[in-house]
């Protein structure tokens, strides 16, 4: 019997019932193993480490700089008063951080369904969901990691926000890490080989991070284009940007945090059909290790 059909056969109806269900123990080990799995692959790959600072932090330096007299940022919620364009465009670059860090997780997922490691772990005894739920939450950590050292790297650049803010921003980086991870987790399931990634992923971060309030703010694009305005508006990116630059202040945007938890609530759920050998789109390519 293959490997697929035993992964087809778990999730048959009622023959999950009659496997004996791991206990909580095992659950704690294979989840700390998956995530620390993550934290370990990321420790002994420094260039991601520096590349993931270089990106925002040449950002920030070079570009926040020249565009500093350009464009003036008015008094906006979450700001009580006038800011400097960096202060405005640090959140922006922080949901870079886990928007890349996000994208080379689904890099990893692709890597590990070539190299087979992604059916092995899929055809343990643990729910699918539990599985991919672990990856993502490991893949969340890192970034959280690389997001607090990019901050304090930014308060020495007199990017300040409230002492408080360092720690009211937690929930909002994990909610925003949750949403973009989940949809590259998707992705890495739509993505066949590791040559199509640099194309499928420029497809995707590209639109995601310039068409958002990331750089800018959305009353100036409205004033510029109605169009580009309202797709901004439907952005993801752009509500999980809003959700960490007011909760840098120690606020909340409803509305950012209610389409960040159901985005993430859908990539995930399209995830976790994506990777069900005999419905997702795995199955239509010969399951988690086969061939396009």
């Amino acid at each position: 019997m293959t490997t697929d059909t035993v992964m087809a056969t778990r999730d048959a109806p009622g023959v999950a019932d009659t496997i004996s269900r791991p206990g909580l123990g095992a659950y704690f080990v294979c989840f700390r193993g998956i995530v620390w799995r993550e934290v370990l692959r990321f420790l002994h790959q420094r260039e991601r480490f520096l590349s993931a600072l270089v990106r925002p932090l040449v950002w920030l330096f070079i570009f926040a700089a020249g565009f500093r007299q350009v464009l003036g940022v008015s008094i906006i919620p979450p700001y009580e008063s006038y800011v400097l364009y960096e202060v405005f465009v640090t959140p922006g670059l922080v949901g870079m951080i886990q928007l890349f860090n996000a994208m080379q997780s689904s890099l990893s997922m692709v890597y590990d369904r070539e190299t087979g490691a992604m059916r092995t772990l899929l055809v343990s005894p643990f729910p699918r969901t539990f599985l991919l739920s672990s990856k993502l939450i490991g893949g969340v950590a890192v970034s959280i990691l690389q997001v607090y050292v990019f901050l304090g790297i930014a308060y020495f650049w007199e990017i300040e926000p409230p002492m408080l803010g360092y720690l009211t921003v937690l929930p909002a980086l994990i909610l925003s890490g949750l949403m973009l991870g989940s949809l590259a987790l998707f992705m890495s399931s739509v993505i066949r080989q590791l040559e199509n990634f640099a194309g499928v992923m420029n497809f995707v971060i590209f639109p995601m991070f310039f068409a958002s309030s990331a750089l800018y703010p959305l009353w100036r694009i409205r004033e510029s284009s109605p169009l580009l305005y309202e797709i901004c508006r439907l952005n993801p990116f752009t509500h999980a940007v809003e959700l960490i630059r007011f909760a840098l202040y120690g606020q909340i945007d409803w509305t950012s945090l209610a389409i960040v938890i159901g985005c993430t609530v859908l990539f995930l759920g399209a995830a976790v059909f994506a990777y069900n050998p005999s419905k997702g789109l795995i199955a239509r390519r010969g399951g988690p290790g086969g061939s396009a």
